[in-house]
């Protein structure tokens, strides 16, 4: 929808709803058009394009984006059902994370245009949770458990060194504690198949050979986790989750998420409290 209205401009509100928050910021603006009037000054008129993306106002004849409001982060639109042209909504700026409020005059469809930004705004929050939105919750679940592995598997290569630490200083003083000359070296025992049986404390044995030519070293295990076949990083449940979105997308899915359900309200009140009013 594209409307061509008066801006009365924007001021900066305590709160992102209410009633008498709008009242007052909708009474400060007009009684600031009122003195440029006075002064021979025009209202400036620009374009206001709503849509599923936000509410955009143009500067009509450039088409120059005054100020881009997104949806999820208006929280209050109010029409003024006696003079059906005041109509304003509240804003959370982009940059300064401040609420501010926008009041405008347009030609006797105030609540037509309110309606458009309650409809475009309930429009947006569900393609919000068609594309992925509703998913972030559990992304934040995931993410939170695949911390906690990290941390158990951190301590349980710190439990590991230690145990390695204490079986080596016990050889150590075992060796120490023989008596001078009479250490003799034993040969490891074989198993039924005249075999070395395997312990993960035993050094590597030498690289077998057969028929004189010795076999080509066997890869380590950690060189295959690192890369495939292909060159690739092999996949890995445990991290696809927190790392689908950067950092800076997923804060803006988070922020997104927080504006819809703070859900917008769409109210009809009277702004024309006194004489001066009447008179803007």
């Amino acid at each position: 929808m594209n409307a061509h209205v008066q801006f009365l401009g924007s001021t900066e509100v305590e709160q992102p709803k209410g009633t008498e928050v709008v009242r007052d910021a909708v009474r400060k603006l007009k009684f600031a058009r009122h003195i440029k009037k006075s002064e021979g000054q025009k209202i400036p008129k620009v374009e206001l394009q709503i849509s599923i993306y936000g509410v955009k106002i143009l500067e009509p004849k450039t088409k120059e984006v005054q100020h881009n409001c997104q949806l999820h982060r208006i929280s209050f639109c109010a029409d003024d059902k006696t003079d059906k042209r005041i109509f304003t909504f509240i804003c959370k700026d982009s940059e300064s994370n401040k609420h501010l409020c926008y009041v405008f005059d347009s030609e006797k469809c105030a609540e037509e245009i309110t309606l458009t930004i309650g409809q475009a705004f309930d429009l947006a929050y569900r393609k919000f949770l068609e594309s992925g939105g509703k998913d972030v919750e559990t992304r934040k679940q995931i993410a939170g458990m695949q911390k906690r592995i990290q941390d158990l598997e951190t301590e349980n290569m710190e439990l590991k060194n230690k145990v390695q630490d204490l079986e080596n200083r016990l050889r150590i003083s075992q060796v120490s504690s023989s008596p001078a000359g009479n250490v003799t070296v034993k040969s490891p025992s074989t198993d039924i198949f005249d075999m070395v049986p395997f312990s993960p404390l035993s050094h590597q044995s030498p690289t077998p050979t057969r028929n004189g030519t010795q076999l080509p070293p066997v890869p380590s295990r950690s060189a295959e986790i690192q890369r495939d076949l292909f060159g690739a990083e092999p996949f890995d449940p445990f991290n696809c989750g927190a790392g689908d979105f950067p950092p800076d997308i997923q804060s803006k899915l988070d922020e997104m998420q927080e504006g819809f359900k703070m859900g917008l309200t769409l109210e009809g009140t009277v702004f024309c409290l006194d004489p001066l009013d009447s008179r803007c």
